[in-house]
């Protein structure tokens, strides 16, 4: 699980752990469970059971432990490139593997000598040839030549790549998790309060999304709204923000701090638009949103997700700022999640249809073109989309805030495979190493014991 319990530990390691979890996928029970030990010695009672009650379902109590992954997938970084690079150009120099910029910086390092740079990578048209490399002093053979460039090039792709990478999991974490996992350690630490709720409050944003028809879980429950009772006004309200941009919240800033907020938002919400653009899948109709083999709809709903996190908080800063008359001028609209085909089937199975946000989103210019400025939507024509869809403008979150959720019920965290809530962990790692659920075909060396789980019961999530 990741989580080392409490074994007499300092408040201060405590949260330590705590922080860890910003940039990982701990459930909400197994954070409860560290904030009790945490804030030990000064909670009310009312505060104790509340967190208690949320506590008792964590790995420490229950012995449960989640076939889920606790962490989110991490780039593969260039340690591999870096040893095979060492050895060809037999020269050592110090590097580290999982920074992009430094990868570049050691193939620029290994290239100087043959006079290649991180811009000149094309095999055909950049390298050498047998005047140049004697001009320039090189004592290698034509093949020996050639596979050092390979490799630099190699070197410099993989840079690409990782970085890439990297923008596309900082940008997950966004949607996720608002800022919170870019907050600095000291700064966590030294407001104990606030950062248990942040600690909390990112963890339940991180539920995974269950196959259901019904919508996700309101992420402040009960525990959430305890802990956040809990900070008074000399709170850490900035570092709070940074995970949930409410009213509640947001009023407790300086002017100066909302605005330096709304750029962040700002700047997020344009750089997972531009990739949205980069990644759009071809083919899919924009009026269904259904997704089809071969679509990477991974990437897609992640930055579709990050896009409208920074979206939102956007919208609630510019409101908190009185500031809501500039959509007069462009607002960009939201951007749907890619839906796979069984779901959207069984949506109309039972009456329903798809999300009245999707007629909204396929009337609209995508938002990348709205804020590059190749296209306009100004707010009336945000409006004028919601009323055709039937959809309240304001209420719905398309040209306001959204509306405030009531506080939720904790709910313990179910086990999921690929959606699918399963009753056991141990079951639920057999099917997913079986395929099940995952639309590919299911292992036919694990198939006889998938049709007895699945026949015992073992899935307790409604199924189309």
């Amino acid at each position: 699980m990741g989580f080392t319990g409490g074994g007499g530990r300092s408040s201060h390691e405590i949260l330590a752990e705590l922080h860890e979890s910003l940039d990982r996928r701990h459930r909400p029970e197994d954070v409860a469970e560290l904030v009790l030990q945490a804030l030990e010695g000064r909670l009310t009672r009312r505060e104790r059971v509340v967190l208690g009650r949320a506590a008792r379902h964590s790995w420490l109590r229950s012995a449960w432990f989640s076939s889920m992954p606790a962490d989110y997938a991490r780039p593969v970084g260039g340690s591999r490139q870096v040893a095979a690079a060492t050895r060809l150009f037999e020269r050592s120099l110090e590097v580290d593997p999982d920074d992009p910029r430094a990868l570049l910086e050691f193939a620029a390092a290994l290239g100087a000598p043959m006079r290649w740079t991180p811009d000149r990578t094309d095999f055909l048209a950049d390298r050498l040839d047998r005047h140049a490399r004697d001009a320039a002093g090189m004592d290698l053979s034509k093949r020996q030549y050639n596979r050092r460039f390979r490799m630099l090039r190699r070197l410099a792709a993989k840079a690409g790549v990782l970085g890439a990478e990297q923008d596309k999991r900082r940008l997950l974490m966004v949607g996720v998790t608002g800022f919170g996992a870019g907050i600095p350690r000291e700064r966590f630490l030294a407001d104990a309060d606030a950062a248990c709720f942040v600690a909390y409050y990112t963890a339940r944003r991180k539920l995974r999304r269950e196959f259901s028809l019904a919508g996700r879980d309101n992420p402040f429950d009960e525990v959430a709204a305890v802990l956040l009772d809990r900070c008074a006004d000399s709170s850490d309200w900035w570092m709070i923000a940074q995970v949930r941009t409410t009213p509640d919240v947001l009023e407790r800033l300086t002017e100066e701090e909302r605005g330096r907020l709304l750029g962040q938002w700002s700047a997020v919400m344009r750089e997972s638009a531009a990739l949205l653009r980069a990644c759009r899948p071809g083919g899919v109709d924009r009026a269904s949103m259904i997704v089809r083999r071969g679509d990477d709809s991974t990437t897609w709903n992640n930055l579709a997700g990050a896009y409208n996190a920074a979206r939102a908080g956007w919208l609630a800063c510019l409101a908190s700022l009185d500031a809501l008359e500039l959509l007069e001028v462009a607002c960009p609209g939201k951007a749907m999640r890619l839906m796979a085909a069984d779901l959207a089937a069984w949506h109309r199975g039972t009456g329903g249809g798809l999300d009245p946000g999707t007629a909204v989103w396929a009337a609209l210019p995508p938002p990348w073109e709205v804020l590059d400025g190749t296209a306009s939507c100004t707010r009336a024509d945000v409006e004028a989309a919601c009323r055709a869809a039937g959809l309240d403008p304001e209420k719905s979150g398309w040209t306001a805030p959204a509306a405030r959720r009531g506080v939720a019920a904790f709910r313990p965290t179910p086990e999921l495979v690929h959606g699918v809530s399963i009753a056991d962990p141990v079951w639920a790692s057999l099917l997913r190493r079986a395929g099940v659920f995952s639309g590919k075909r299911v292992d036919p060396e694990l198939l006889p014991e998938v049709c007895h789980g699945l026949a015992s019961g073992i899935v307790i999530s409604d199924l189309p």
